[in-house]
C-alpha cells in the first residue's frame, strides 16, 4: 500500500497509528534470555510492533521483551523507521530487515525480511539513519547514501524515483551527521551548516519555504551546529553552545517555543541550555542535559513526554525520575534512555510492547525495559525499538 499523500506527512503518521490498532486486537509476546555479547562482537535486540518483521528475529510475532535480532554480531550502531530497520556493523557494513515495499532494506528487491540482509554495494559507512520508509548512510569520506521510498525527493538524487539500491546523494559533500524524518532528509555539514530535502510541506527543510526539494537546500540562519535530528515533520538542530533550534510542524507544540504555530525557519526552543543530545518523535521532541536529565514537549497523549500527565506542553517539561542518562531516542508516541549504567528507560505508548517491559499498557513515567543491561546504543522506531 502507498503511504498518504506525499505532503501530508502528519496525516500519514496518525493514519498509520489508527490502521494499526484497528488491524491488531493485541500484541504477541515473546520471550528472551539477557545476551549483550556473544564472541564475535556485539549484538543488537529488538522488541514492540512486528508485523512487516522489524525486529529480525525471524518472526512477525511482537514483542513485549527484547529479543535478539537473527544472523546478526559485530554490530556499532543501529537505526529504526516505520517498519524496517539498520544496523551498521564494526567493518563498515550495513545490514537491513522488516519493510521492503519501497526498497528501503537496500537489498536490489522489495520483498520484506524478517532476517537481516546485506544493504548492497556499501562499505566505509560511518553512520546510518532510517526515515519512515527510506534509509541513509554517511560515508567515511563525507558522501551520503540514500534508497528506498523517494516521492518528495527524500533520497535527495535530484529524482522522485524509489531506489532498491542506495543512490548518491547530488552535491553533499563533508557531511558530519545524518538524519531523517517521515519523508524528509538532514545532513550536517562540517562547516557547521544544515542541510536538508524532501518533504517540506509543514517547512521541516527549514529553508523559509514550503516548496518540496529533490536536492540538498540550506537550512536558513543557522550556523555553529553540533547534531541535528528529524520528527515525523519536524526537525532538530543542537548548537555547540548547548541551546536548541527547531522547525516544521508545531501543532503538538513540538517546536518548544512557546507557541504552537509552525515555522518554514529555526526557532529557538524556550528556556533551554546545557543540552547534551537531542531526538525527535513524531510530534515531540527531546533533550538530554549535561547534568543527565532529560527534557520533553510536544504530544503527549499517551505519556510520551514522561512528565506523569499526558498534556501537550509547547515548552520543555522535566522528564519524572530520570538520571544518569547517556542517550536518547524518540519513536512517534513513545521514548527511551539510555542510562549510564546500560540499562534503558521507556514511556509513552505501548499498545505493542515497545515499552519493553512485559505489559501492553501506556505509561506517562519511564519503566524499565525488561532482561537489558550493558546496552551501548538505542534506536526508537515508529512502534518499535533496538539496541546495541
Amino acid at each position: 500500500m502507498r503511504p498518504s499523500s506525499r505532503r501530508r506527512g502528519t496525516a500519514a503518521l496518525v493514519g498509520t497509528a489508527g490502521i494499526l490498532a484497528a488491524l491488531l486486537s493485541c500484541a504477541a509476546t515473546a520471550q528472551t534470555t539477557e545476551k549483550p555479547h556473544n564472541a564475535q562482537g556485539a549484538i543488537a535486540q529488538a522488541w514492540g510492533y512486528n508485523d512487516s518483521g522489524q525486529l529480525g528475529d525471524g518472526t512477525t510475532k511482537n514483542a513485549t521483551v527484547p529479543v535478539e535480532v537473527s544472523e546478526l554480531s559485530g554490530v556499532k550502531a543501529v537505526a529504526a523507521g516505520t517498519g524496517h530497520s539498520l544496523a551498521l556493523l564494526e567493518n563498515g557494513q550495513v545490514k537491513a530487515w522488516g519493510a521492503n515495499s519501497f526498497g528501503q532494506l537496500g537489498d536490489g528487491t522489495t520483498k520484506n525480511s524478517t532476517v537481516p540482509v546485506e544493504v548492497s554495494g556499501l562499505s566505509g559507512v560511518k553512520a546510518v539513519a532510517v526515515g519512515a520508509y527510506h534509509s541513509l548512510a554517511l560515508l567515511e569520506n563525507g558522501q551520503v547514501r540514500t534508497w528506498g521510498y523517494n516521492d518528495s525527493g527524500q533520497l535527495g538524487d535530484g529524482t522522485t524515483k524509489n531506489a532498491t539500491v542506495p543512490v548518491e546523494v547530488a552535491s553533499l559533500p563533508g557531511v558530519k551527521t545524518v538524519a531523517a524524518g517521515t519523508g524528509h532528509s538532514l545532513a550536517l555539514l562540517e562547516n557547521g551548516q544544515v542541510k536538508a530535502w524532501g518533504n517540506n510541506f509543514y517547512g521541516q527543510l527549514g529553508d523559509g519555504t514550503v516548496n518540496e526539494s529533490n536536492v540538498p537546500v540550506e537550512v536558513a540562519s543557522l550556523s555553529g551546529v553540533k547534531t541535528v535530528a528529524a520528527g515525523g515533520v519536524h526537525s532538530l538542530a543542537l548548537l555547540e553552545n548547548g541551546q536548541v533550534k527547531t522547525w516544521g510542524s508545531n501543532g503538538s507544540g513540538q517546536l518548544g517555543d512557546g507557541t504552537v504555530n509552525e515555522s518554514n525557519v529555526p526557532v529557538e526552543v524556550a528556556s533551554l541550555s546545557g543540552v547534551k543530545a537531542i531526538a525527535a518523535g513524531g510530534f515531540h521532541s527531546l533533550a538530554l542535559l549535561e547534568n543527565g536529565q532529560v527534557k520533553a514537549w510536544g504530544a503527549s497523549g499517551f505519556g510520551e513526554l514522561g512528565d506523569g500527565t499526558t498534556e501537550n506542553s509547547n515548552v520543555p517539561v522535566d522528564v519524572s525520575g530520570l538520571s544518569g542518562v547517556k542517550a536518547v531516542a524518540a519513536g512517534t508516541y513513545h521514548s527511551l534512555a539510555l542510562l549510564e549504567n546500560g540499562q534503558v528507560k521507556a514511556w509513552g505508548y505501548n499498545f505493542y510492547g515497545q515499552l519493553g517491559d512485559d505489559t501492553t499498557k501506556n505509561s506517562d513515567v519511564p519503566v524499565e525495559v525488561s532482561g537489558l543491561s550493558g546496552v551501548k546504543a538505542v534506536a526508537a522506531g515508529a512502534f518499535h525499538n533496538l539496541t546495541v
